[in-house]
């Protein structure tokens, strides 16, 4: 079965790692996954507000017409069909795309902790001028700087958490990331309920997501660098007792020693040349990951609901203070659901979770496309009963709970996992670029495809949760347990992927096993060293 086979691989490496989970390493990696507050509350709040009555008059009045003033349209589909208004959503995802891959240089070159700092600062102007907008230039301007910000930041959060975690936890800890960007929409949900009735509420909105970037910016000065990050510019020592403290051991030796000899191949590629490393035949498996996971991560249809649930259900004929609260009650779905997958993934695996979601995802987004198609044609007004529109959201609320355990988190936990160090900068880079331009095409297409594929697009996505539930079964190997430098072994032993690497891939496989039996010499004889210290002193 692909994938298969790697269990020895696992357990082999992490048992010559010291070191247990300590409240020291869940303090940092609570703080340094609040950068995905910064994501998840502007997806968030864009919904709202572009759904809040005064800012479409500010901006939008074409879709304030038609949908507070009684102006007719062919199709309560598309109340919200406008192009500026879907660029004003998309635009902070091409901008991230930008800044993601100017990002990876900074990570490798100044440390992930700048990197944090620096998005956190972009998010802070971003926020004011959108808060402050009094024309569209200004609004989208505001809008571009914050996507720079969170580009650096989705770029080197996942990045820093999967370094700083243990081997064992790594999954649970990264995933602290995807739950913060959950929380964020959900705190999102709340305040543009609280904020709808004002006169200026939707200001208020966009200027909160400040105190998001404020956080992370604390964050960044108070977190240690990661040991990862510090091998890597030349400060061994500094990484050492970073290490040492994050693992709660004085022996880290085995782990030290794989970054270090990790750190001496990576020294040997600029940073020019790592993306360029990224698209040689050893690198394949991971690129392709990179991408295609994202890829299949947008065309879940996730983000296109998130954006647009308030939106959504304006069309189905809900109050705008129902949406709203609607909104809340999946925020809150998608929240739980995400602490699903961060305390069980490192028991299931990655790959237990993406199977199980694809099962889940496509039984209800076709049940939500075939009760559109049957049901909303038979009412006049354009919109739907109560009871049909609760089932609706019940249905949208275990799509979004299989979709917050496994394709959510998932998209950020592997790419962040399967490179070497000297391309994970590079990587993670091109995986969170990859995000951004397909979040931009949802973005910027799904309120003209709702217009004219109307309940069609719900089982437009629903194929394509098949091709990814297919792609994840034969092609994502389960990266559990592994340690985070020794997962690029499992693409030279995978069945389908070894063939797309070609000989590099017995090359890798031969010198891992060297190293193995090097690292088991090495744990033997400090193990016999530590046993003489111990009869020396009795």
């Amino acid at each position: 079965m692909a994938g298969g086979g790697m269990a020895s691989v696992a357990g082999a490496n992490v048992d010559h790692y010291n070191g247990r989970l300590t409240g020291y390493v869940i303090s940092v990696a609570i703080m340094a996954a609040c950068g995905g507050l910064l994501f998840g509350y502007d997806i968030g709040i864009t919904g709202g507000v572009t759904a809040m009555a005064s800012f479409q008059m500010k901006f939008f009045p074409d879709v304030y017409a038609r949908t507070l003033e009684g102006v007719t349209d062919p199709s309560p589909y598309c109340k919200y069909d406008n192009q500026v208004l879907q660029t004003f959503t998309s635009t902070m995802f091409l901008a991230g795309m930008f800044s993601s891959l100017v990002a990876a240089t900074v990570c490798r070159k100044y440390g992930r902790k700048p990197t944090m700092f620096f998005s956190a600062c972009l998010f802070i102007v971003g926020a004011g001028l959108q808060a402050g907008a009094v024309n569209l230039g200004m609004l989208f301007a505001g809008r571009c700087i914050l996507g720079f910000g969170v580009g650096f930041a989705n770029t080197a959060v996942p990045m820093y958490l999967s370094e700083v975690a243990p081997a064992k936890y790594r999954g649970g800890l990264n995933i602290l990331f995807q739950f913060a960007v959950t929380f964020g929409i959900l705190i999102a949900g709340l305040v543009n309920y609280g904020t709808q009735n004002l006169a200026s509420g939707w200001r208020v909105s966009l200027a909160l997501a400040a105190a998001f970037a404020f956080v992370l910016g604390v964050g960044s000065i108070v977190l240690p660098e990661s040991p990862n990050s510090l091998v890597e510019r030349g400060q061994v020592e500094k990484g050492r007792a970073v290490l040492q403290r994050l693992r709660g051991v004085e022996d880290v030796e085995a782990e030290l020693e794989d970054m270090i000899e990790a750190t001496e191949e990576a020294s040997r590629v600029s940073l020019r040349q790592s993306y360029s490393f990224m698209f040689h035949r050893a690198n394949s498996p991971q690129l392709i990951i990179d991408i295609i996971i994202q890829f299949f991560q947008q065309f879940t249809g996730i983000n296109a609901i998130m954006f647009y649930v308030p939106v959504l259900f304006n069309s189905l004929g809900s109050s705008r203070k129902t949406s709203l609260l609607n909104t809340i009650i999946i925020n809150c779905i998608n929240s739980a659901s995400t602490m699903v997958a961060v305390l069980l993934v490192d028991k299931f695996g990655r790959r237990f979770f993406l199977l199980e979601a694809g099962v889940q995802m496509f039984i209800t987004q076709t049940i939500v496309g075939i009760v559109l198609a049957t049901q909303f044609g038979k009412y006049g007004d354009g919109k739907l009963p109560t009871g049909t529109t609760v089932g609706v959201l019940v249905v949208i609320c275990v799509y979004i709970a299989s979709f917050a355990w496994s394709w959510g988190p998932m998209g950020w936990l592997v790419p962040s996992e399967i490179h070497t160090l000297e391309t994970r900068p590079a990587g993670m880079s091109i995986a969170v670029a990859a995000n951004f331009l397909f979040s931009f095409v949802i973005g910027q297409s799904f309120l003209s495809m709702l217009c004219s594929m109307k309940w069609g697009v719900f089982l437009f996505f629903a194929g394509w949760v098949v091709v990814m539930t297919l792609f994840a079964y034969f092609l994502i190997p389960e990266t559990k347990g592994v340690p985070v430098e020794r997962v690029p072994i499992m693409f030279a032993r995978h069945a389908l992927w070894s063939r797309v690497m070609g000989p590099v891939s017995l090359e890798i496989i031969e010198r891992d096993a060297t190293r193995t039996i090097s690292r088991q010499a090495a744990a033997d004889q400090r193990a016999a060293s530590n046993g003489d210290l111990k009869k020396a002193t009795e």
